[in-house]
């Protein structure tokens, strides 16, 4: 479904995200004020407009209150991006996305408004570093404080098994939560426990990261 949204400050991280959500095929709005920044943005977003949105009436006056979210991605100019995420929640936006530059600076952002923190160089750092230590992983996102969801290959000695032969939730507390077939593209949302896996499987799975490294390095 098509959404719409906004993002101040196109800066690396600020442009790739416009450049993912239009190409996703959503509606976005572009802000900056350096104008080359708003230039290179200029088509491949719905507006690129020009324009200091450390003014409350500047965001009330680009309709920010109709977006679905509004990402903050401003650079090292911490003052400015929590000052903007108090004008963006004062403005009720359902959803504000903001860069932090420091822990410390993530818990101001949640307190004046934020509902999502990212520390870009951090959640990268630990997914790299993640992804190294365990080969079998291909992407590893962290939900909650020993949480993660891993898409991962099946190691050998899972191949051949059904899952409830596997049984991965007795003996490790982790879950299944789909597989998909790169060699058919098909996907099997909640697999049945009959299924049997093959080394053309990924598989996304749900549990205790520790949990999971071990069911995978066994």
């Amino acid at each position: 479904m098509k959404k719409k949204f906004c993002v101040i400050g196109l800066g690396n991280f600020g442009f790739h995200i416009v450049s993912t959500l239009y190409d996703q095929g959503h509606e976005v709005t572009a802000i900056d004020i350096d104008r080359d920044k708003v230039q290179a943005v200029k088509d491949i977003c719905f507006s690129a407009i020009l324009g200091d949105a450390g003014s409350k009436e500047f965001l009330a006056s680009q309709g920010v209150a109709e977006m679905d979210a509004v990402v903050v991605s401003t650079g090292d100019r911490s003052h400015l991006s929590t000052l903007m995420t108090l004008y963006l929640k004062e403005l009720k936006i359902r959803r504000i996305l903001v860069k932090a530059v420091s822990e410390d600076h993530g818990r101001i952002l949640e307190r004046v408004g934020a509902t999502d923190v990212i520390f870009p160089e951090k959640d990268m750092a630990i997914r790299v570093a993640h992804n190294m230590s365990s080969p079998n992983i291909l992407e590893f996102i962290p939900l909650a404080e020993e949480y993660s969801l891993s898409e991962a290959e099946p190691p050998r000695h899972f191949l051949g098994k059904t899952l409830i032969e596997l049984d991965l939730r007795k003996k490790y507390q982790i879950t299944v939560i789909a597989i998909k077939d790169i060699l058919t593209d098909q996907f099997i949302p909640v697999p049945p426990p009959t299924y049997r896996l093959k080394d053309s499987d990924l598989l996304i799975i749900l549990g205790k990261t520790e949990d999971i490294d071990k069911a995978l390095s066994k």
